[in-house]
């Protein structure tokens, strides 16, 4: 894909259906945790509905069935996530190689980067900490065949 592909990624660039591989590694609990699965981009009135599902394996459990749901809206060319009940989540720009925001729930601090240079492969790392989170989740995104 040529250089200028971030400059072309829009909202409806993500519609469709996506494998993802995600690392979890909690630090608190001192243990690692896994999932696999797709999320799929649908559009919805709002933009695209963002509905994700997979198995989720945690270290000395069973696995387990996993599941999340967002709206993401298109709002002055960048790409606003909303929880899937319409509240404010977090934004960011799809068309710059890596892209960054913050959210905060009571005590936690949730960060997270975006980044695109590999496109159509993209990542998501979310850095959270709080009283009583201590996490790194870190997801890779590949195009479903």
């Amino acid at each position: 894909m040529p250089e200028d592909h971030l400059t072309r990624l829009t909202l409806h660039s993500f519609a469709g259906t996506w494998s993802i591989a995600r690392r979890i590694d909690d630090f608190a609990a001192r243990r690692l945790a896994t999932l696999d699965g797709t999320a799929t981009l649908s559009p919805a009135p709002w933009g695209l509905a963002y509905v994700e599902t997979g198995t989720l394996h945690i270290e000395g459990q069973a696995p387990m069935a996993a599941s999340r749901a967002y709206r993401w809206a298109l709002r002055a060319g960048k790409i606003e996530v909303l929880f899937d009940d319409g509240r404010p989540f977090h934004v960011f720009d799809p068309s710059a190689d890596r892209s960054s925001a913050t959210f905060h729930c009571g005590d936690d601090e949730y960060r997270v980067i975006y980044t695109f240079s590999r496109w159509p492969g993209w990542r998501s790392i979310w850095r959270v900490i709080g009283p009583r989170k201590d996490y790194r989740l870190e997801t890779e995104y590949a195009r479903a065949r």
